[in-house]
């Protein structure tokens, strides 16, 4: 993120809460069904890999909705917290902090090769294009050798997604990436690609049918998808 969207984080921090729902609620879900998904599915993902990451970092985790999840589903033994906005990383330390779970400002951590996985969700059309690869640099250099890059965005394929990005304050002034877009970023910054894949395609009223998804997860269709990447041996 970007100094702007920094303190555009810092406004939202206290209210983030609101005005998420504010844009999620066509969907019928609420923040954590989408947290606990996204990381139920990596987790998946991961098992298939025979993948089992002890270092994970959140990158540009906010308030701290993801980081409970990483831990206790991924087992993780040390997770950081890592964002620009001092105030959501104030409100994730209070909610969340922990001997497992650290929260710093993105600056205050150097990237040094040691970390088995790093994820980020909806960071990325905050950021600006012309620095985007910058901030996948910063993630690679903080990957150990074959570390992994959970790489979550909004898909602008979707036009649920863009309506509920309308409906929410701090993303109308977004930049969304297509997926293609996202799998270029990477690959660009050296990083290989594993799976692309999409979530999200029913809302609740339709939960129903949610049984299929896992079918359909490589169709572009759900209202986020996920790129895995491999940082080279």
């Amino acid at each position: 993120m970007t100094k702007s969207a920094d303190k555009v984080f810092d406004r939202y921090a206290s209210d983030y809460d609101t005005a998420l729902a504010r844009g999620i609620s066509i969907f019928g879900e609420n923040k954590n069904y989408f947290a606990r998904r996204r990381i139920e599915w990596l987790h998946e993902c991961l098992l298939n890999l025979s993948f089992s990451p002890e270092q994970i970092m959140d990158y540009g985790c906010g308030t701290g909705s993801s980081p409970p999840f990483l831990v206790k589903i991924l087992r993780a033994e040390r997770l950081i917290g890592t964002d620009e906005s001092l105030q959501s990383l104030n409100i994730a330390k209070q909610s969340y902090g922990s001997e497992r779970i650290e929260f710093l400002p993105i600056d205050k951590y150097l990237p040094s090769e040691k970390l088995d996985l790093v994820f980020c969700n909806g960071v990325f059309h905050h950021i600006p294009p012309v620095k985007r690869a910058e901030a996948i640099d910063y993630v690679f250099r903080s990957l150990r050798p074959a570390g992994l890059f959970a790489f979550w965005e909004n898909n602008p394929w979707n036009p649920g997604t863009l309506y509920a990005m309308s409906r929410t304050p701090f993303d109308r002034d977004a930049v969304p990436l297509t997926p293609l877009e996202a799998r270029k970023l990477v690959l660009g910054r050296g990083f290989e690609v594993i799976r692309t894949d999409f979530l999200f395609i029913f809302p609740r009223i339709l939960h129903w049918c949610r049984w299929i998804e896992p079918f359909c997860s490589r169709l572009p269709l759900g209202a986020q998808y996920q790129v895995l990447c491999r940082k080279p041996s």
